[in-house]
């Protein structure tokens, strides 16, 4: 897989490069490059306790990435994946340690334990007050006598650097890290593996699978387990958590693994607020990539059992940026609509004939589904056949509050119903198109009339002319050859569907702007579903 790196031997000191050249914060480096990668705080009088942390590398923005006030004072880089040298984290303490002494801040991985601690022993040797923690949260394998460190490590960070900010001494600090520390529950999933830079990535996780307590450096988890969704791949999580909690109210931390897309991961904290942990849940950090695993596409939630004095240090400001901060779980607020958009339905109707007629070109857009998103990543972003399939669905579930028996109304519902349920530019053409049939209906055109008046209301708005390869394409030969019946009308428009193919340049809609090449040999998606349709009516 293709990565936006240079050489795999520089892709850290690169990295530690661009930080510290865009940070909003002041920090520097220590010379020493390659060998010793230490990011420092560039404001640092050395008059507090120094917080000091690190590892490998490819979990940004852990650690370097949470050095600044409030925070850590000092991250140590190793290579990716792989526990920087003892000399680089002496380097580290000696930078910032001061009379107040040192914290050191360990994930609990044999290379992270062995390397700060021999640096501390060293530190130690030249009169400093060194102390160090070990991180344990990940509750993957309980069975293991030595749990791994993993996002849970950034509450630890917070809470102690909030105390260090305020003055605190190193006992004081390192106690409280040592009781958070034994708090904290994590745990992650993941629907895929990571992308270590230079070497081949392992494809172990089956389609139709997630993997559950994996590590933040790719190992393995504990299980393979169904992937349903986002609700099934919480629930799994959940379930491991719960049995390891109390009743108290908890901060819950939603972190990124990478390769997960906001969107998701909003998707995520939704399920999280909503599953049986959910009323535990008192406040949030996150969703936000805290402490990742390169481009791995998965998640994890860390719990924390906080008290009034640790809710207050989390929600001390900070900083650095990638500090998402500490928010409260509030009820969903909902606002009524403004005057003049609440729909006003006309009175509902039953017609068995209608109804069976509307459900059976539903179930032609639903099953179409899949198709249409293949035709439509051709030459747009794949959602076509989704975005109709859902209309279908509104639509089909609408049903008891449409007036069948009223065709003219009916019209101007459906048009409705598109406008409130169907996404995208085709959502609002579609729901011009049925409202402005419904008003030529009304004034009393005939429906293959007031159809046509739909359509030609639809393109002056919308600007789209047959040759401009869009669903007008295959709907305006359609319509012109109804006259003649639904056979008719149906290879008007397979014809002006498959047209849509030989056409090198689209003039309207998402397509006008591919390029003409990749267009080629693909007919437009709208113009397809409007001929199926149409195939399917003259059955």
């Amino acid at each position: 897989m293709a990565q936006f790196i240079n050489k795999r031997e520089d892709v850290v000191i690169e990295a530690v490069e661009g930080l510290l050249a865009t940070s909003a914060v002041p920090l520097a480096r220590l010379d020493g490059y390659p060998h010793i990668r230490v990011v420092v705080r560039a404001d640092w009088d050395r008059s507090r306790v120094a917080l000091v942390s690190g590892g490998g590398s490819g979990h940004e923005p852990a650690h370097a990435g949470f050095v600044g006030a409030g925070m850590l004072t000092a991250a140590v880089c190793g290579d990716v994946f792989a526990s920087p040298s003892v000399d680089a984290v002496l380097a580290g303490i000696l930078a910032v340690t001061g009379p107040a002494g040192c914290l050191l801040i360990v994930k609990n991985y044999t290379g992270d334990r062995l390397n700060f601690g021999l640096a501390a022993e060293r530190a130690r040797a030249f009169g400093l007050n060194v102390n160090m923690v070990i991180v344990d949260d990940d509750i993957a394998l309980p069975d293991l006598p030595q749990a791994r460190g993993v996002a849970g490590t950034l509450f630890v960070h917070k809470i102690a650097g909030a105390l260090a900010e305020s003055g605190a001494d190193l006992d004081t600090v390192a106690e409280a890290a040592r009781r958070v520390i034994s708090g904290i529950r994590s745990i992650g999933m993941s629907l895929d593996t990571c992308t270590v830079p230079g070497s081949p990535k392992e494809d172990r996780i089956p389609k139709g699978m997630a993997e559950l307590g994996l590590g933040i450096h790719g190992e393995a988890g504990v299980e393979q387990v169904d992937y349903s969704g986002a609700r099934s791949a919480m629930a799994a999580v959940v379930a491991k958590l719960k049995v390891t909690i109390s009743d108290a109210p908890h901060v819950a931390l939603i972190n990124n693994l990478g390769g997960t897309s906001v969107l998701e991961m909003s998707v995520l904290a939704h399920e999280l607020i909503r599953s049986e942990i959910g009323p535990h849940v008192s406040h949030v950090i996150g969703p936000a990539p805290l402490m990742t695993s390169l481009d791995m596409r998965g998640f994890s939630i860390s719990l924390f059992p906080a008290d009034a004095r640790d809710i207050d240090a989390l929600a001390q400001p900070v900083g650095p940026v990638a500090w998402p901060g500490l928010s409260p779980v509030r009820p969903v607020s909902v606002m009524a609509l403004p005057d003049g958009l609440t729909p006003i339905m006309p009175l509902a109707s039953d017609h068995k004939e209608t109804r069976e007629f509307l459900t059976s070109c539903c179930e032609v857009m639903i099953a179409a589904e899949q198709d249409l998103n293949a035709l439509d990543a051709k030459s747009g972003d794949g959602d076509t056949g989704s975005t109709l399939a859902g209309a279908a669905r509104a639509l089909i579930s609408a049903m008891d509050r449409l007036p069948l028996s009223d065709y003219t109304q009916l019209l101007r519902a459906i048009g409705l119903e598109l406008s409130q349920t169907m996404g995208g530019s085709s959502g609002v053409l579609l729901a011009i198109f049925f409202a402005a049939a419904g008003d030529g209906a009304s004034s009393g055109l005939p429906i293959r009339d007031a159809l046509k008046a739909g359509l030609a209301r639809m393109q002056e708005i919308g600007g789209a002319q047959v040759g401009d390869r869009t669903m007008v394409d295959a709907l305006a030969p359609a319509l012109d050859a109804l006259a003649g019946g639904f056979q008719a009308a149906a290879s008007a428009a397979r014809a002006g569907a498959d047209r849509t193919a030989t056409l090198t340049r689209a003039n309207a809609g998402r397509a006008a702007y591919i390029n003409a090449k990749q267009l080629q040999g693909h007919a437009d998606p709208g113009a397809e579903a409007v001929a199926r349709l149409f195939e399917h009516l003259a059955g």
